[in-house]
């Protein structure tokens, strides 16, 4: 009986290391950190299950008022990419670069490669900032498509292995982000009005210029902190009220107080449109993507320009 026992034990144990040498091993995937939403959200189209990414902004928070805290440089320390926006959009990189330690950190400018636009180039270039230079280079749909390809590359690099997935998912994205843009060029070719009134701090200047669109804002200049004079709101109601145009729109995550007093004297409609900096608790738990926004903003706009 011992025998019989004792030759049981070994058979199971053969078995066991054989199934073990037999079973793939778990695949280890890349730790990303991303500053922004947009970024963010390139990077899990594109990693999928390649990838575990991080948005170093919480959720809810307002872009412009984020400062990197120490557990953030902890965070950036332990992945093997970091991934942010570009040093425009985000003034405080060039601190927290100077203090990373991990020596096989892959960091990753995303804005590589992209033409920023200067302050004489947008209707009201003044607006512009940042050594007078817009940074919210993603809302212009073909550097969105610049900017997926930059994270591709640098996937790729760092885990040859999957090369192909990344590639793939790439290409598909910016086929995605190609039709998205073609929508948006039929929409606005027909439309009653061509200028966009928005209440908040204009992140916009990307978008209006790729397609062709005006756009008025109370703000000088990008700052949350900054306001508006009441010139510049008078100004703007007697704008609404000379077009005829009905809709204001307002930036996410700020309480648009500014746009509300507007929207209240012109009787026109108060309208969310989306610069996609950042997403709230709710829309990042419900999975919420970049092109779900833009796709948000064309409706909000085909219905704001009254567009055919």
């Amino acid at each position: 009986m011992k025998k019989i026992f004792l030759l049981a034990v070994l058979t199971m144990l053969c078995i066991a290391s054989y199934a073990q040498e037999k079973l793939p091993l778990k695949e280890e995937k890349i730790e990303i950190v991303t500053t922004l939403f947009p970024t963010y959200d390139f990077a899990r189209q594109i990693g999928e299950d390649k990838i575990n990414v991080v948005l170093l902004l919480p959720p809810g928070v307002e872009s412009h008022a984020f400062e990197p805290r120490p557990g953030d440089i902890a965070k950036i320390n332990k992945a093997d990419i970091f991934i942010y926006t570009g040093k425009l959009m985000e003034p405080w990189i060039e601190g927290i670069l100077k203090s990373i330690t991990n020596k096989d950190l892959l960091i990753v400018d995303a804005s590589q490669g992209i033409k920023f636009l200067e302050n004489n180039e947008g209707e009201d270039g003044d607006k512009l900032h940042h050594d007078g230079k817009d940074p919210h280079i993603w809302l212009d749909l073909g550097n969105a498509q610049i900017m997926a390809n930059t994270i591709a590359a640098a996937f790729a690099k760092k885990d040859p292995g999957n090369i192909g997935n990344y590639l793939n998912n790439a290409k598909n994205y910016n086929e995605k982000i190609a039709n998205l843009d073609n929508r948006f060029k039929e929409t606005f070719s027909n439309c009653k009005h061509n200028k966009i009134i928005y209440g908040g701090h204009f992140a916009f200047g990307y978008f209006v210029k790729r397609y062709s669109l005006g756009y008025e804002s109370p703000y000088d200049g990008f700052s949350p902190n900054a306001e508006p004079s009441p010139k510049a709101i008078v100004n703007l109601i007697k704008k609404l009220k000379e077009t005829g145009i009905n809709t204001i729109y307002y930036e996410e995550l700020i309480d648009p107080k500014v746009a509300r007093i507007i929207a209240e004297e012109t009787k026109a409609n108060l309208e969310l449109l989306h610069g996609a900096h950042n997403i709230s608790k709710d829309e990042l738990s419900n999975g919420v993507t970049f092109i779900d926004i833009m796709e948000n903003n064309l409706k909000k706009l085909k219905i704001g320009l009254e567009c055919q």
